[in-house]
C-alpha cells in the first residue's frame, strides 16, 4: 500500500500480512470463471483489508490480483487504486510513459513523465 507519495516512508503494510494474509480472490481461474458475484463476495475480505490501511494505492505484483482489486476498487467504489509493481518502479526511474498512467491517481499521473523525443540516441 502506498499513502499519496512513493517512498519507503509513505509504506503500509496490510493486517494480518505475509503468510497470514488473505487472498483477493482473483486467481486459480476465477477472474473467467464466469462468476463475477461469488468473486467479488470472497474479494470483499481482501478489499476491507486494504481499505483498512487508509492507503491511496494498492500495488500488486500478480496480474490478476491487480485485475482483481481493480474491479473491487470499482464494485465497490474505493478510494484507492490498484496499480501493478513495475508502474511502481518504472514511475520511480522515470520511464512511465504517457499511456501507461490509466490506473495511476491524478497525485501520480503526471510525475516524472518520460518523453521519448528527450532520450539519447
Amino acid at each position: 500500500m502506498i499513502k499519496t507519495a512513493v517512498g519507503e516512508e509513505n509504506f503500509i503494510d496490510m493486517t494480518p500480512n505475509k503468510s497470514n494474509n488473505f487472498c483477493c480472490g482473483g486467481g486459480g481461474g476465477t477472474l473467467q470463471a464466469g462468476y463475477t458475484e461469488q468473486r467479488r463476495a470472497f474479494g470483499k475480505v481482501k478489499h476491507d483489508q486494504i481499505v483498512a490501511t487508509d492507503a491511496d494505492y494498492c500495488i500488486t505484483a500478480c496480474h490478476n490480483c491487480h485485475a482483481q482489486i481493480h474491479d473491487l476498487t470499482e464494485h465497490y467504489e474505493a478510494k484507492y487504486h490498484a496499480v501493478h509493481l513495475w508502474t511502481i518502479l518504472c514511475l520511480a526511474m522515470g520511464i512511465l510513459g504517457p499511456n501507461e498512467r490509466e490506473y495511476l491517481g491524478d497525485d501520480l499521473k503526471d510525475v516524472n513523465v518520460f518523453h521519448p523525443e528527450q532520450a539519447e540516441m
